[in-house]
């Protein structure tokens, strides 16, 4: 028990813990400002006490009569001592008066002597120079705050001196000077400044012990977040740390890490997704060039077999041959244009008329549509920045779609052109068997075929909705399909259109 307490309180209080930090920098701004506030509190009670002293020995001094130290200069001082070697000091036809050892006395006459009064009480009375005693006499003013010099004496002694101009403010008799060993205040001052400074470290220590727990309460939920940081994986990216805890910082944390998490979540999925759609493509694309690669394999082997004898047989394997060569073909061409979309789409550009595009297709449409029938209405003018080619292929794939999924004789196919705001909406709608909801949501996968031996027969492989979304969306449109099963299907595409026309 006692093991894991000391094993926990290192652990809270390691030096790298932002605990520790925290508590140990709090404490230091709390013992920076105590130790500001004790010296700042040392200097105004010295200067209180040295003040409240020198108003002390003031009061002393005004006593004191004049007479006295008017004849100071002339003759000897009565004096005698007492058992508490306080000073007596008679002075001629007055009554006695007593100042206590630790203090001097001195007289500075205004003609500049210097009498000092105290000296065989082993108290000798600093020498100011005869400037400041001048200085003292110009200045001096009973009606004045009193007034203190911290100086020593000549046995560098420090004492605390007071001054009192004797006489009138204009006519000055002399200066009065008392002073005091500053030791016993110095203790004072100290005496006191210990109490401060006890009393201040109890408090850090009290503070540190109050102070712990509640920081320990206050990162708790930073604590929270960590262990379930630790605690996230692959498996559990859907799961969200709560907001909502007291603390603004660590509520912009959870919700950046949420944020964070939910952008993981997406690429995760995203890159399952792509492995997963890799995967198939790999699948298909191996699958259909595996068809006519095995188909051409299996005429050779009747071509070395004998077969290219017979003319008839020669000629038939040949034809069957150049005609899964021709799929190969378009297979691969297909998978190399749809990777350079995927890349980076290099489109030819140029301002081209969409209605005019639409009628010089005309007789190529005609002729794949067979005696299927064709409706044809177009806006005029719908102009936009395309590649004429890729506009083209875009139309050829959707009408062909059209065709393969339409009766050969009662097969309706209509093309029409609107213009919707600022985009040209172009739609080719058959009279087909329609698709089925569940097909609408992969018609544009690549190899994807709602209908696979429909779509075999005609030798599809799935890419062409796949190539024309890309095209599309290279051209920042949009293609859509609106179909209801025997209905037949409609394919919409939404491009750009500009203002500017053709010039001629």
């Amino acid at each position: 028990m006692i093991r894991a307490s000391v094993a926990r309180l290192k652990r809270i209080l390691a030096p790298q813990s932002l605990r520790f930090q925290l508590l140990t920098r709090s404490l230091l701004i709390m013992a920076i400002l105590l130790l500001l506030v004790g010296l700042l509190q040392f200097i105004v009670m010295k200067n209180f006490i040295y003040r409240k002293q020198a108003e002390t020995m003031e009061a002393q001094m005004q006593s004191m009569p004049r007479e006295f130290f008017m004849q100071v200069g002339s003759g000897d001082l009565p004096n005698r001592s007492n058992p508490n070697n306080a000073r007596l000091i008679n002075p001629p036809g007055g009554d006695a008066f007593l100042f206590m050892p630790d203090i001097s006395l001195a007289w500075i006459s205004s003609a500049g002597v210097y009498t000092d009064v105290s000296g065989s009480n082993n108290n000798i009375s600093p020498i100011l120079s005869t400037e400041e005693y001048e200085s003292i006499l110009k200045v001096s003013n009973p009606n004045k705050d009193t007034t203190y010099k911290i100086v020593q004496d000549k046995n560098g002694i420090e004492q605390l001196v007071v001054f009192r101009s004797m006489g009138p403010p204009n006519d000055s008799y002399g200066i009065l000077q008392m002073g005091m060993n500053t030791a016993p205040l110095q203790e004072q001052v100290i005496h006191q400044l210990l109490i401060f400074i006890s009393l201040s470290a109890i408090a850090l220590v009290a503070g540190a012990a109050l102070y712990l727990p509640v920081l320990l309460r206050t990162l708790v939920p930073l604590s929270n977040i960590v262990k379930a940081v630790e605690l996230t994986d692959v498996g559990n990216l859907a799961e969200r740390f709560p907001v909502h805890q007291g603390q603004e910082e660590v509520e912009r944390l959870s919700i950046s890490f949420n944020g964070m998490l939910e952008r993981l979540e997406i690429s995760f999925e995203a890159e399952k997704e792509a492995r997963e759609q890799m995967r198939r493509f790999i699948a298909d694309a191996s699958h259909e060039l595996r068809t006519p690669l095995t188909s051409i394999h299996g005429f050779l082997e009747v071509l070395l077999r004998g077969a290219a004898a017979n003319p008839e047989q020669l000629n038939g394997a040949l034809n069957s041959m150049y005609g899964e060569s021709r799929r190969v073909n378009k297979l691969v061409e297909d998978l190399l244009l749809l990777a350079k979309m995927d890349r980076s789409p290099q489109l030819q550009l140029t301002v081209i008329a969409l209605d005019e595009l639409i009628r010089e297709m005309e007789p190529q449409l005609e002729i794949l549509a067979g005696d299927r029938s064709i409706n044809i209405n177009l806006t005029c003018e719908v102009q936009g920045i395309y590649d004429p080619d890729k506009i083209k292929q875009v139309i050829l794939n959707l009408f062909q779609n059209a065709v393969q999924h339409t009766d050969s004789q009662t097969g309706n196919i209509m093309i029409t052109l609107v213009t919707v705001g600022n985009k040209a909406q172009l739609a080719i709608k058959d009279n087909g068997p329609g698709i089925h909801e569940d097909h609408l949501t992969h018609l544009f996968e690549r190899f994807y075929r709602s209908d696979s031996s429909r779509t075999r027969k005609y030798g599809g492989a799935g890419l062409g909705l796949s190539i024309t979304k890309s095209i599309v969306e290279a051209h920042g449109g949009i293609i859509r399909v609106d179909s209801k099963p025997g209905y037949g299907a409609t394919f919409i595409v939404e491009l750009p259109i500009t203002t500017l026309h053709v010039m001629t």
